[in-house]
């Protein structure tokens, strides 16, 4: 039997904030909406643009994380596969294809602005990592004696250049 391939790899805006919920057995799922945006040429020759609005469901530990740092808005990337679901609403047969997400990688800053070339990944193997070359940690106010930090958030994140030094590995605590 042939095999087949049935991979997606979306980036768009979230059009709602992630609706979070538990199975009776306890098992987390997510579901929300992309936006993604595109532009043609009509045969008039006319550049057009165009909206198509995607349904993404995830599970477990990365339905939680996507609950917890995504809002309306916000830019994510989306790797996962196409699902095909069926059920019977008043009466009615009704169907729905939507993603199945392995990967949700967090595209904006914390604050929702855009910056380029830095995002988080939160997989469904329950791994992290960051797109940035800097050390990432959140803004901690305690003990630094810095009057600006104050005036700062509490959930604010705080990206260290580590500068042009090269890297000593026994430094390295792993």
């Amino acid at each position: 039997m042939a095999r087949s391939i049935n991979q997606v790899m979306l980036m768009g805006n979230l059009t709602r904030d992630p609706e979070l919920r538990n199975t009776p057995s306890g098992q987390s799922v997510v579901s929300f909406s992309l936006a993604l945006n595109r532009a043609y040429k009509d045969q008039a020759g006319d550049w057009q643009e165009a909206t198509d609005f995607v349904d993404i469901v995830a599970w477990g530990p990365l339905a939680e994380r996507v609950a917890q740092y995504l809002t309306k808005g916000r830019r994510c990337f989306v790797q996962g596969r196409l699902q095909s679901r069926s059920w019977e609403q008043d009466g009615q047969k009704r169907s729905k294809l939507e993603v199945l997400a392995n990967d949700v990688t967090f595209l904006d800053s914390r604050d929702g602005g855009s910056e380029s070339g830095s995002g988080s990944s939160a997989n469904a193997g329950g791994y992290s990592s960051g797109g940035s070359s800097g050390a990432v940690a959140p803004k901690s106010n305690s003990g630094t004696g810095n009057s600006s930090s104050s005036s700062k958030k509490k959930d604010d994140v705080v990206i260290e250049d580590i500068g042009d030094e090269p890297i000593n590995l026994d430094d390295i605590p792993f």
